[in-house]
This record gives C-alpha cells, structure tokens and sequence, in this order.
C-alpha cells in the first residue's frame, strides 16, 4: 500500500432522473435526499442525505437544462459526463430503476490527490477541478467518463477518489438524520485485481468484497429508525 488509509466520502445512487432517484431512497430508507445542485462541467445534478459520520450519499442524475454532448461546442469543450452516465450499457440498467452504481475514497491533506495523481497516473485517473454552488473539490474522473479501473477492472467497485478544497464538507449542510452506514459490500468475478487495487489505494478497510461468477454489483446496509434497510 503506497497510501494513508482513506475515507469513506460518499455512496452514488444513479438515476434516469432525480425524482426517480429521490423515490427509491425514500422508499427504502424512509428519508428523501433533498438540496444538492448542478455541475456544470459534467452537465449533471444530484439530491443529498446526510448519514452519521461525515458521509452522505448522493442522488446523480443527467441534468435535463445542460447541453447533451451530442449538442456540445464545437470547440470540444464538453466532456462525456462522470459514472458513466452517458454509457449506453448504463442507460439500459437504468431503464429498471435507479441503482447503487459506485462510491467515493475522501483524500485527507497534507496528501495532495493531484501529485499523488501525477506520481502514479496509471494507477489513479485525471483529478478534474469541479464545483457545485460554493462547493469546489478535485474528483478522479477518467477522460472518458468511466467508472476508475486498474487492468481495465472497475466497474463501479474500485472508488473514485476526491479532495475538497475547503475545511466545509456538504454534509456539514444537510439536515441531520438518523442513518446510519452500516456496511458497504461489493461483489466482483475479479475480485483478487479489485482487492489488491483497493490495498494500494488505502481503501480495503471501507468495503466488504467478494468473488462473484455474476455482474459486478455493490450494496449497502443502512441502520435506520425502521431497522436494517439496503439499497442496492
């Protein structure tokens, strides 16, 4: 491991839209994500819940008032969107509701994610510069809006990884609940790769992983007022 342990950020619930995303949390955890915003590089938007610990989980969907990328500038100056969100193999899965597609590693400073980065780019994808209202932060996205992978395994296993560039995180701003994350569990056909990936990064402890001869998948466990609830 070439890397201090990481920190859970924050689990990405996908959707076709945030209504049908802010429904299935609700449903399943009796809580409906609300605030978030746009991004407007990635022409998305997202619903936030708070969890206990400094951990919230998202609500991410196309944002219908962006420019799609087949009316993007001429200039290229629009990029495919992050999680894959323009993946046709996406957009299928979604057709069946929303989904936990994938989560977020915190990169506590003194470490700095964009040298780390630059010290090790076929280990960690670009850091791009993204802000949401008065939120700005460093994300790794892959030039091509992929999930991360390390030898082409990812598929939404392996986390992306973000440093903000304020003391202020969003969950310091959301209404208090009382969720709480219990387990993060992942299941993947390689999962030896996704492991030993996950070991460089410093983010083994956050994830419980199992081999699989099916799809990868993730799901989460969620303490609740009303008991032991799960997205998946």
């Amino acid at each position: 491991m070439t890397a201090h342990p990481l920190r859970l950020d924050h689990l990405v619930i996908s959707a076709r839209t945030l209504d049908e995303g802010t429904q299935y949390v609700a449903d399943t955890l009796g809580v409906a994500p609300a605030g978030g915003g746009a991004h407007p590089l990635m022409r998305t938007h997202n619903r936030l819940l708070n969890l206990w610990g400094g951990v919230y989980l998202e609500v991410i969907a196309v944002d219908p008032q962006a420019a799609s990328l087949a009316t993007a500038p001429a200039d290229g100056s629009a990029r495919p969107r992050l999680f894959a969100l323009d993946d046709p193999a996406t957009h299928a899965r979604l057709e069946n509701g929303p989904y936990l597609s994938h989560w977020v590693a915190r990169v506590e400073r003194p470490k700095h994610l964009p040298t780390w980065q630059a010290q090790y780019p076929e280990r960690i994808p670009p850091v791009v510069p993204m802000t949401r209202g008065d939120f700005t932060w460093g994300l790794t996205v892959p030039d091509d809006g992929a999930f991360p992978a390390w030898q082409g395994i990812g598929d939404g296993v392996l986390p992306s990884l973000i440093q903000w560039d304020t003391t202020n995180h969003p969950s310091t701003a959301l209404p208090e609940t009382e969720i709480s994350l219990k387990a993060l569990k992942g299941a993947h056909p390689q999962a030896d790769t996704v492991v030993a990936q996950l070991r460089w990064l410093g983010a083994a402890h956050l994830i419980e992983l199992q081999p699989t001869e099916g799809a990868p998948a993730l799901s989460a466990e969620f303490e609740t007022p009303d008991g032991l609830r799960t997205l998946k």
